[in-house]
């Protein structure tokens, strides 16, 4: 999922589900990680992605590795011909 967001791309769009569970339950291959991604998220894909899955790290671990890249929303300054809705 988070090569999906990543990327903003489908996976395995080329392929059936049968290609698909070929070429990565059986042939261990992996979608192709765009050199310009940020290294961080890249090195947490990379793990997801580990074969055994004792080795792939939890969710709370990722949420943990993903917090110090989230940014906080800008604040927007409210106009002063705006009413507030209650």
């Amino acid at each position: 999922i988070l090569w999906e967001i990543a990327t903003l791309q489908q996976p395995w769009s080329n392929l059936n589900p049968a290609q698909v569970v070929a070429a990565v339950g059986f042939k261990c291959k992996r979608l192709d990680i765009p050199r310009n991604l940020n290294p961080h998220v890249a090195s947490i894909i990379e793990a997801c992605w580990a074969n055994e899955p004792l080795k792939r790290p939890s969710f709370s671990s990722i949420m943990e590795s993903l917090r110090p890249l989230i940014k906080p929303p800008m604040s927007q300054p409210v106009r002063a011909d705006m009413k507030l809705v209650t």
